[in-house]
């Protein structure tokens, strides 16, 4: 069997993207760790499946690197948009995608030409409540919780964007060993679900430098809904203003976040890489 693909990144974060239209995908683990692979496949963060909806635009169903399942995508969801428009012939400058987080806004920013070059999301309430995130804490919310993890002990704020976050405000994050770290904070038995989790420096006046190590994919240059996370995070704890444009420097880029307790938004770039034909 032949697929078409198309590999998009935003911020780094890269998927390969496959018309589910014009596909019948049988196993897409499978298939998500074979064009995963950075060596012996396409390589990239994962798989997402471009699929029509019922009740949206379009839908997006995405697979990690290791084939797991995720129910959102940050920056996945504005390639999407972008596939949409490149691929399907939309054309209108607003956009509705179904998730397995729910249905996301999505505002589509044009070049002169009429090309999606990147995009604003609308992602919907950050989510606080610890069952619901979910992670093993008593209380309304984590913020500014004291943790053990592997013997040594953290500052960590939970959020959930639709997959559950961990958020630390670390000094000097670049020179952390997240291969070492990351892991800890996935598997912990605190977290039901594994997490993601995200260390935080504060920069300057709402500019943050973030890395993350995503639960299923490892550490990747950008995340979205981590990104998100990151700045709720840093409102509850007084590091930024809520209601004001943040800017946050991944290892793939920047990410511009405006969190209020209606919503979060996201507004970021969407880039395609390249397209070819898989062989399976």
């Amino acid at each position: 069997m032949k697929y078409e693909f198309t590999k998009m990144q935003g911020c780094g974060n890269d998927y390969v993207y496959i018309d589910a239209r014009k596909y019948d995908i049988p196993d897409p683990v499978s298939l998500a760790k074979r064009v995963s692979d950075r060596h012996f496949g396409i390589g990239s963060d994962g798989l997402i499946l471009v699929a029509p909806s019922d009740v949206a635009d379009a839908r997006m169903i995405m697979f990690n690197l290791d084939g797991s399942e995720g129910k959102m995508c940050g920056n996945g969801i504005r390639c999407v948009a972008k596939f949409v428009c490149d691929q399907w012939g939309f054309a209108g400058d607003e956009m509705k995608i179904e998730t397995a987080s729910g249905i996301k806004t999505i505002r589509l920013q044009k070049d002169l030409d009429g090309q999606v070059v990147g995009a604003t999301v609308d992602m919907g309430r950050a989510i606080l409540s610890p069952q619901l995130i979910p992670v093993d804490l008593p209380g309304d919310t984590v913020v500014d919780r004291e943790v053990e993890v592997d013997g040594k002990n953290y500052h960590i704020t939970c959020v959930s964007m639709g997959n559950p976050h961990a958020v630390l405000f670390e000094k000097n994050v670049d020179e952390l060993d997240l291969p070492a770290i990351g892991p800890k904070f996935e598997h912990h038995p605190m977290f039901p679900e594994s997490v993601n989790t995200e260390f935080c420096e504060v920069r300057g006046e709402n500019l943050l430098r973030m890395r993350v190590w995503e639960r299923g994919s490892g550490e990747t240059w950008a995340c979205g809904t981590g990104t998100c996370a990151t700045v709720v995070a840093a409102c509850l704890n007084g590091l930024v203003k809520k209601g004001e444009d943040v800017r946050v420097i991944l290892n793939g880029g920047e990410l511009v976040i405006n969190y209020t307790d209606e919503r979060v938004l996201m507004t970021g770039p969407a880039v395609t890489s390249f397209t070819g034909v898989l062989e399976v």
